[in-house]
């Protein structure tokens, strides 16, 4: 590697540094005053980046400086690199084994609080340098929008740019309290879901009021019963827990409910209808490198979700 080599990786860290402060405080100028660069150098800069990239990063009036979809993208991975060198920097003085910094994770509400965060601590207590920025919902994610990091979902997954691996298997079922499946004498077929009491969780793509079912039989084919919005949530953990005070019959992931069944808050029902399996994934960007802080708590997930088996 020659001096030049040295000389243009050093530019380039530093008009990633004036695109992070631009992005941030929308302002070229301000940006700039920031790196001690006049406002008229830091904007060539930024061009010169964008001409580089042959994509445009800015959308600029005389009003507002904003990102474009290109430029969010370019800052959530220069906001990745940055860290990197800084952690690789701490390392260098704090030795190889430093693990520290913030790591932006998204899970579903009751899952999150009732099994994620236990874990999570049980890690801190081995990496107390670590941080989190932690969401709960039950709405679908955008790891590079929202600048998560980690992410822990069921099902079908959409992301196909991601690295999905299986946490543990799930299915989804229905349950009750065990007093309200005594008091209306429970479902015995799926289709009588549709004249009791149930809860339903609203997400962003609207009621989940469709159950899924198979057929139980030869054809073994897969239908749905329409269900009534006895009451409704957009939080998994109320749903959860107006299901064990027999308000209403809920259709849930079996990993969240997993405590109540043992303890006998909640009781399932057709089991032999709801079969289909939902397994619960760990998601996290397709990257080279991964700061250590990251792939260290990805090997504690997978450990910790198979003890659970």
């Amino acid at each position: 590697m020659n001096t030049s080599d040295i000389q243009g990786g050093t530019d380039r860290f530093s008009v990633i540094r004036l695109f992070l402060d631009a992005a941030q405080l929308g302002s070229f100028s301000a940006a700039g005053r920031k790196q001690g660069m006049s406002p008229a150098a830091a904007s060539a800069s930024i061009q010169r980046l964008e001409a580089s990239l042959q994509v445009k990063l800015f959308e600029r009036t005389t009003r507002q400086l904003r990102l474009t979809e290109e430029g969010k993208l370019y800052r959530h991975f220069s906001e990745q690199a940055m860290a990197l060198m800084a952690e690789a920097e701490s390392s260098l003085h704090a030795g190889t084994d430093s693990v520290r910094g913030v790591v932006k994770i998204a899970a579903p509400s009751d899952l999150g609080r009732n099994v994620l965060m236990p874990m999570l601590d049980q890690f801190r207590q081995q990496h107390p340098e670590v941080q989190y920025a932690l969401t709960l919902s039950d709405n679908t994610s955008n790891l590079v929008q929202d600048e998560i990091d980690l992410a822990l979902r069921y099902g079908q997954l959409a992301d196909s740019e991601m690295v999905a691996r299986v946490l543990a298997p799930s299915r989804r079922v229905v349950c009750a309290a065990p007093s309200l499946i005594l008091q209306t004498g429970g479902p015995a077929v799926p289709e009588d879901l549709a004249t009791l009491p149930t809860l339903v969780l609203v997400t962003a793509l609207g009621p989940m009021q469709e159950w899924r079912y198979c057929t139980n039989d030869e054809a073994d084919e897969r239908r749905t019963v329409r269900v009534r919005r006895t009451q409704q949530s957009n939080d998994g953990e109320i749903i959860r827990k107006w299901a064990i005070a027999g308000q209403g019959y809920a259709y849930k992931s079996i990993l969240d409910i997993a405590e109540d069944l043992r303890c006998g808050r909640l009781a399932t029902v057709l089991d032999e209808y709801f079969t289909d399996s939902a397994p619960l994934n760990l998601l996290y960007h397709r990257n080279r490198y991964q700061p250590p802080r990251i792939k260290l708590l990805i090997d504690f997930l997978m450990e910790r979700f198979a003890d659970l088996g």
